[in-house]
């Protein structure tokens, strides 16, 4: 993995055969270090050893002095396979091409691995801190032998103070993840934990494994502690965006598409069966959903949303079902209820279904059939009778085609499948939209309920809303929030709509008409029908009011 330059070679050696007599071997080891004898097997002679070799005759070859003294061969070892399992009783000699290069000797050896080492650590040390997660390493008894700054600062536990301490003394529940690492072998992903009152990770964990052995495990701990909070922030300022007596009267559509999904949801709020809505972000879907809860049979059960595309795959099986754990300290369960238990005689409208992870599609599925489903972690059964409404941004065909999205759960939930057109389809509802948006934001910001005038309401008729409903909505609190006018204006308008748009001067010139109708309708009212009084109060020619009254059919 890593060059080994920190193997020091000695290189004062000499080279003879068998056959080199004793007395030269004497005169060599005088003048080097080592004496490396070849012939098919290297035997190497340190200097440090000449007394041995001077007990010999001094003509006596030096291959058969060494077979009398049993002398033990040395390994030769090559850059490309380095002996990390060798006989290390004697040094090794250092082949470069095939040619002795260097002695290494077994002190050489071992401040080499050393080096490897401390070089592998410093690796380790500095991914471990380039990870924004907590890091926790054990090795095989629990003991914790790595733990990065990140873990520090989720945990306030200071490196010295954990290092060489069991994972255990510090935490009662999360040492079972490693735990269960190091007795199984088996690696956890995104599993989530809450190691204490005020933490909430995700957890990846890996044993670590050397010669089929776990000698032990790396855990990273991704903190959703702020996301958590988040989510439970959202759930308790969740909007009500229907009334609660006849919610479908919260819908002013003259889209006969719209309206006739209008028709259909009405039809079966009151039938305590699955629904699915399917519609482009920001279309209606959870406002169509609230309706149909509020409007059917489980209205005085709570409404209950969750949105897949936010949570983790990881806690997302939690946050529907629950949890149930054991205690490190005793033997009482912890237990943490889901989404579906919550909203018992109730409705969960789950959005994003198609982001759902296909395994928990199928304990969904599951809990549709048998209306009953267990906790996370839990042996008992729990019944809950929650009716389902789920959504999907995508049309049908396409996530079940990509495989997004189980055959089985989309049969179960289609018994009354609704789509929702886009705003862009539905023009002839932006002008009501606006008009109700206009209003219920002026309540709830203690404000006059402004007018718009044509051109702007061109500019919100025109506009393409790619974000649908949900955009006009912001929109417009947007514009309350930031203006005290009482007319809303383009000077009012958001520099987006105005730059993506065009106005329709058709639509212009026929609210413009029905205007001048009105206000003639108007003059001759108080006018009593006297054309030449109105002509004046309206400052016209008497010939001009004629030709409008014809023009508009005016009586």
């Amino acid at each position: 993995m890593f060059e080994h330059a920190q193997i020091q070679l000695d290189r004062s050696f000499a080279v003879a055969d068998k056959q080199t007599p004793i007395a030269e071997i004497k005169s060599k080891l005088l003048e080097y270090n080592f004496v490396v004898v070849t012939g098919g097997t290297y035997f190497i002679i340190g200097n440090y050893e000449y007394e041995i070799i001077a007990l010999a005759p001094p003509t006596a070859p030096i291959g058969e002095w060494l077979k009398r003294l049993e002398w033990i061969p040395s390994f030769a070892a090559f850059a490309e396979r380095l002996p990390y399992k060798a006989d290390w009783r004697r040094p090794a000699l250092w082949l470069e091409d095939g040619i002795p290069a260097g002695i290494i000797t077994e002190s050489t050896w071992v401040n080499m691995l050393e080096a490897e080492r401390r070089q592998t650590t410093a690796y380790f040390h500095t991914l471990a801190e380039t990870i924004n997660d907590s890091v926790t390493a054990v090795d095989e008894e629990g003991i914790v032998v790595g733990w990065n700054t990140t873990a520090e600062e989720t945990y306030k536990i200071k490196k010295e103070h954990i290092i060489g301490a069991k994972l255990a003394s510090h935490f009662s529940d999360e040492s079972l993840v490693l735990k269960r690492i190091l007795n199984e072998g088996y690696p956890v992903r995104g599993q989530y934990h809450r190691p204490n009152a005020d933490t909430h990770v995700l957890i990846n964990a890996t044993p670590v494994i050397l010669d089929n052995k776990i000698i032990g495990g790396i855990a990273s701990e991704h903190d959703i502690t702020k996301m958590i909070r988040l989510n439970e922030e959202l759930d308790s300022a969740s909007t009500l965006l229907v009334q609660k007596i006849n919610p479908f009267l919260s819908f002013d559509s003259g889209s006969p598409k719209f309206q006739e999904s209008l028709k259909v949801a009405q039809k079966m709020a009151h039938a305590d069966i699955p629904v699915l809505i399917t519609g482009e972000a920001g279309s209606g879907k959870e406002m169509l959903a609230q309706a149909i809860h509020y409007g059917g049979s489980k209205a005085t059960g709570p409404f209950v949303n969750i949105n897949c595309s936010v949570i983790p795959p990881g806690l997302l099986e939690i946050e529907l079902f629950g949890i149930e754990k054991a205690s490190f300290t005793d033997e009482k369960q912890n237990v943490i209820t889901g989404k579906i238990e919550q909203a018992a005689n109730g409705t969960i409208f789950i959005e994003n279904i198609d982001k759902m992870p296909l395994t928990l599609q199928e304990k969904l599925l599951l809990y549709l059939v048998e209306n009953a489903f267990y906790r996370v972690g839990g042996q008992e059964v729990i019944s809950s009778s929650t009716r389902i409404i789920a959504s999907a941004s995508r049309s049908v065909e396409s996530l079940l085609k990509d495989g997004e999205l189980n055959e089985k759960l989309f049969y179960k939930l289609s018994v009354i499948h609704i789509y929702i057109p886009p705003l862009r389809t539905r023009r002839e509802d932006i002008a009501a939209l606006v008009e109700r948006f206009l209003e219920e934001f002026s309540v709830k910001y203690t404000k006059p309920v402004p007018v718009v005038d044509d051109e702007a309401m061109a500019l919100f008729v025109n506009y393409e809303w790619p974000g649908n409903v949900r955009e006009l909505r912001n929109t417009i609190e947007r514009i309350i929030i930031l203006h005290d006018a009482n007319r809303i204006t383009l000077a009012h308008l958001p520099d987006n709509l105005i730059e993506n748009n065009e106005v329709d001067n058709s639509f212009l010139s026929s609210h413009a008409k029905m205007d001048e109708a009105q206000e003639i309708e108007e003059a001759l009212k108080k006018t009593y029908g006297n054309k030449s009084a109105a002509a004046n109060l309206l400052g016209i020619s008497r010939g001009t009011l004629y030709n409008k009254i014809k023009e508009y059919g005016l009586s």
